[in-house]
């Protein structure tokens, strides 16, 4: 409802009745003008005490501010279109497998039909509230045997008789919507319904994303096991060597206990590593709407998956993108409709009331044409004393929407601040990343030359064994710090909304 009079508006009322035509020419007179002028002067009476003593909404704050995504701390970044990311960002990484677990997760995931169903029911809200407003049309046919009381209003012959009374009757009900209390309830539940539809793509960007870090975190889990089991294999060799030396009397028991003691450790790092391995199927598994067990044999290799390049800049309409960011922008949307619709409850609501139909005592003469009654009039509605029931609701319709105001300011930061720690991560893994490749390369060096000197004969077996622990460890730290990368990665394409844009409302609102 657009109408924001604080009270109701005597003088407008006033002007359209000074508006009106006036008719001249001589006035009738009798019984039947007396009674027409008597007619004429309570109804200015009536409407006189009606807008006097009709309930006022009174003052009203003004609504709380909303916050802007450029406010947020975006405001550096170009605010034009951002190309970045694509809707199907995931295909970014490279990874086949990925793309279809990320399909079959979007088509069948209980979550999302949950949502959709929420969706659903929104939009059927707001279909019959359309439906609601228009012309209402309907009809009623009674057929009541009935005995008369003898000492009742009714007459003889029909006092004291039994009869049948029929009725056949059509009714039309139209509401005027003059003060836009349709137009705000219509307002209100378009905003519900888009909200709805936001949340449903905030899901599945949610779902996305996590099913997009789940594999990147399974591919991180097998990439340590393939190290574990390789160090693992590389403290066998120590030991068997240390066993040759304790033989030849080059080292002592101590060496060989303390060579013993790495592989339970090595073997426990490498058990530690399968729990959380299949931990990880499983969870992939549930994400993509599968049974646990589904992706058992599931070996995501974490090498090929490539890492995108940031965006030069981050504009802050790309915050706008946000599926989450929207929905709170349309929560306000119907909660400000709501508002409107409570301050036009202190207006007159109008109907237009007809009504058509047959009437008889007797079904014989039900279809004659002395049986048939019709009407048809306007009916006027208009709270004038209500203890303070409507500025209430006003009231509480109000704070709804500042909550809702506050609710999109909060995630406008909250988005404003994820964008920002995603970027900042992945700038400082990227600066770790150089220093790694740099200190992984010095190992690998490490380790040829010294099994060059062994190949030799110019050192000992167990200098390259510490060379490739080296390497192992060195290893360990790319494959994290990659993980990472991609994590981050992932994090930031759902922090810029996943390359989703809102769609305008589905219906216009009258």
């Amino acid at each position: 409802m657009t109408d924001l009079r604080p009270q109701c508006d005597n003088a407008s009322a006033a002007g359209a009745r000074q508006d009106a035509p006036l008719k001249t020419g001589p006035l009738p007179t009798g019984p039947l003008a007396r009674r027409l002028a008597g007619a004429a002067a309570a109804a200015v009476a009536l409407a006189i005490l009606t807008l006097a003593g009709c309930a006022s909404p009174g003052p009203q704050s003004p609504p709380a501010a909303r916050l802007t995504p450029a406010a947020a701390g975006l405001a550096a970044g170009p605010v034009a279109d951002t190309p970045f990311p694509d809707t199907a960002w995931w295909r970014a990484l490279g990874d086949p497998a990925l793309d279809a677990l990320i399909a079959q997760g979007l088509a069948g995931q209980p979550g999302l039909q949950a949502a959709a169903a929420r969706l659903a029911v929104a939009a059927a809200d707001a279909d019959a509230l359309v439906a609601s407003q228009g012309p209402q049309l309907g009809g009623a046919v009674d057929l009541t045997r009935q005995r008369f009381t003898q000492h009742g209003l009714v007459p003889p012959p029909i006092a004291g008789s039994t009869r049948d009374v029929a009725s056949a009757q059509a009714t039309a009900r139209y509401e005027l919507d003059f003060f836009g209390r349709h137009a705000a309830a219509l307002r209100a539940a378009l905003g519900q319904q888009q909200a709805a539809a936001a949340e449903l793509q905030a899901a599945r960007v949610l779902l996305s994303a996590r099913l997009a870090q789940g594999w990147v975190g399974l591919a991180r889990l097998l990439a340590l096991r393939d190290i574990a089991q390789r160090t693992l294999a590389q403290r066998e060799a120590q030991l068997d060597l240390t066993r040759q030396r304790v033989d030849a009397g080059l080292d002592t028991e101590v060496e060989l206990r303390l060579a013993q003691g790495t592989l339970p450790d090595a073997r426990q790092q490498i058990e530690a590593l399968n729990g959380q391995i299949t931990l990880a199927r499983h969870q992939l598994a549930v994400l993509s709407g599968q049974a646990p067990q589904a992706l058992a044999s599931a070996q995501p290799a974490l090498q090929p998956l490539r890492q995108a390049a940031l965006p030069e800049h981050i504009g802050a309409d790309l915050l706008g993108r946000r599926a989450d960011v929207v929905a709170a922008r349309w929560r306000v949307e119907s909660a400000l409709g709501r508002v409107d619709s409570a301050r036009a409850e202190f207006y007159p609501n109008i109907n237009l009331i007809g009504f058509v139909g047959l009437s008889s005592l007797g079904l014989n003469r039900l279809l004659s044409v002395g049986s048939r009654n019709l009407g048809a009039g306007p009916a006027l509605h208009l709270p004038l004393f209500d203890g303070g029931l409507l500025r209430a609701e006003l009231g509480a319709r109000a704070a709804e929407a500042d909550a809702a105001v506050a609710a999109y300011n909060g995630a406008v930061l909250e988005a404003a601040r994820e964008v920002a720690d995603a970027s900042a991560t992945l700038q400082s893994i990227n600066r770790q990343q150089a220093e790694q490749a740099q200190a992984g390369a010095a190992t690998e060096a490490a380790y040829r030359l010294a099994q060059q000197r062994y190949q030799a004969g110019l050192g000992s077996y167990l200098l390259v064994l510490g060379a490739e622990t080296a390497v192992l460890a060195q290893r360990g730290n790319a494959a994290e710090l990659k993980a990472r990368a991609l994590d981050s990665q992932v994090a930031l394409m759902r922090a810029l909304g996943g390359g989703w844009r809102d769609d305008p409302p589905a219906q216009a609102v009258r």
